[in-house]
């Protein structure tokens, strides 16, 4: 397995996740895949156990004790991780800042920034022992820019880019290559979390065709796949339609 990389996805379950594990596999890349929805982490280890060796992490980013544990927990042959894809993170609710609700800003905080940090942590010691490997961040276009009712999600996805950003200045000496990938609207569950189940979440990518998570699939494994001398250091990633946060052309 020496010249065959290793990565480890959290989200793998579904969305950007999930469609970058099945990229990845295309490829040969061994797989990690962390969620917390076991029965999904099976159906996706069994479909993808054909092309590659594939390794399921079961806990929720938000908890710290979990995520050391889990990593610890990894057999000998999925040990050194070459590529971390910090892909989990979620969007509650779009209320004003002063209808704001607290648990959505906890869990917005907890998984987009604490999340990442705490999974992160647990495997950068391994990279900079090595003097090797890449590092992608999951971010979003509301780190570039706030739009109306986005406030702690996007304050959660500026502090991404920040951390990205502080990650690739501290890991420059290791060699360490550091990316962050902003999506704009792409079609996955995203927005039936974000609206809580209402059918709102249904009208949100009508009228004009949304980035696919193969798309961004496609983003992350060119990251990956570029000579060492390479990093692609930072992406803003629109479908067509899209402008701005606030603005897409509907049919």
């Amino acid at each position: 397995m020496s010249n065959t990389k290793t990565a480890l996805i959290t989200g793998a379950t579904s969305g950007i996740g999930r469609a970058t594990a099945h990229e990845f596999a295309k490829h040969g890349i061994n797989l990690i895949l962390c969620g917390r929805r076991q029965e999904r982490l099976d159906t996706i280890q069994k479909a993808l156990s054909k092309q590659t060796n594939v390794h399921t992490l079961n806990f929720d980013v938000r908890d710290k004790k979990a995520v050391f544990a889990a990593i610890e927990s990894l057999p000998e042959n999925f040990k050194q991780i070459d590529i971390l894809i910090n892909n989990a993170g979620n969007a509650h609710g779009l209320d004003p800042i002063q209808d704001g609700n607290l648990d959505d800003w906890d869990a917005m905080l907890d998984i987009n920034v604490k999340g990442l940090l705490y999974v992160s942590k647990a495997i950068i010691p391994q990279m900079t022992a090595r003097q090797s490997g890449h590092i992608i961040n999951i971010g979003s276009s509301a780190g570039k820019e706030v739009y109306p009712k986005g406030n702690v999600y996007c304050a959660s996805k500026h502090a991404v880019v920040a951390v990205t950003e502080g990650m690739r200045i501290d890991l420059n000496p290791f060699g360490i290559k550091v990316t962050a990938i902003n999506p704009g609207l792409v079609e996955t569950e995203f927005s039936q979390v974000r609206f809580k189940g209402d059918a709102k979440a249904d009208t949100v990518y009508k009228g004009y065709k949304a980035l696919q998570p193969e798309d961004l699939a496609d983003v992350i494994y060119f990251a990956v796949s570029r000579p060492a001398h390479v990093n692609i250091a930072d992406v803003l990633m629109f479908c067509t339609a899209q402008a701005s946060s606030t603005i897409v052309k509907k049919e």
